[in-house]
């Protein structure tokens, strides 16, 4: 017997002395409820996939840079490329290094002569120029900004180290004798 559209192969009664594919509480067949159901959960899958398959892959490490190095003494200190170690004498308190993360890595490994330094991470986002700027809602974050406070400490060699968060998972590396 199909009532109302359903054969047997496909619907059963909830109560075994109801006849295949009858009314649930008079208002639709529990066959019916199964397939709308699972129609629902299949469009939402879809929906969600497709979501993350709109996002960007994250941009692998691709460059890590000492820009400038801060203190009371001397002000900001701007490191130019492959500049080894710092101009002028910051030994003293309230030190700061300013270090360009550019691509995703997975956590940047900090160091002052091999004891642990701390800081902040910004992020940093790119006008369509390439120039680099705050990140806004709706800018795509290309690196990082971190900013690290070397807390007391006044001189020896900074080292910043981090591992791409993917493909190719290269690890990447500075370091600047700060005096």
């Amino acid at each position: 017997m199909a009532a109302y559209g359903c054969d047997r192969r496909r619907c059963f009664a909830v109560k075994r002395s109801e006849p295949y594919c009858a009314p649930v509480l008079g208002v639709t067949m529990y066959c019916m409820k199964t397939r709308v159901i699972a129609v629902i959960g299949v469009m939402a899958a879809l929906l969600l996939g497709a979501q993350s398959a709109l996002a960007a892959m994250a941009p692998p490490l691709s460059q890590l840079k000492v820009l400038k190095v801060e203190s009371p003494g001397c002000g900001f200190e701007d490191i130019a490329e492959g500049q080894d170690q710092t101009r002028c004498d910051h030994s003293g308190p309230n030190i700061k290094v300013y270090v360009l993360e550019i691509g995703y890595g997975r956590e940047a490994h900090v160091a002052l002569d091999g004891f642990e330094v701390n800081g902040t991470r910004t992020p940093v986002c790119a006008f369509d120029t390439g120039n680099l700027t705050e990140c806004t809602v709706g800018r795509k974050t290309v690196g990082y900004l971190y900013i690290l406070d070397l807390a007391g400490k006044q001189d020896g060699v900074f080292t910043f180290s981090n591992t791409s968060i993917n493909a190719p998972g290269n690890t990447m590396s500075t370091q600047l004798y700060i005096k």
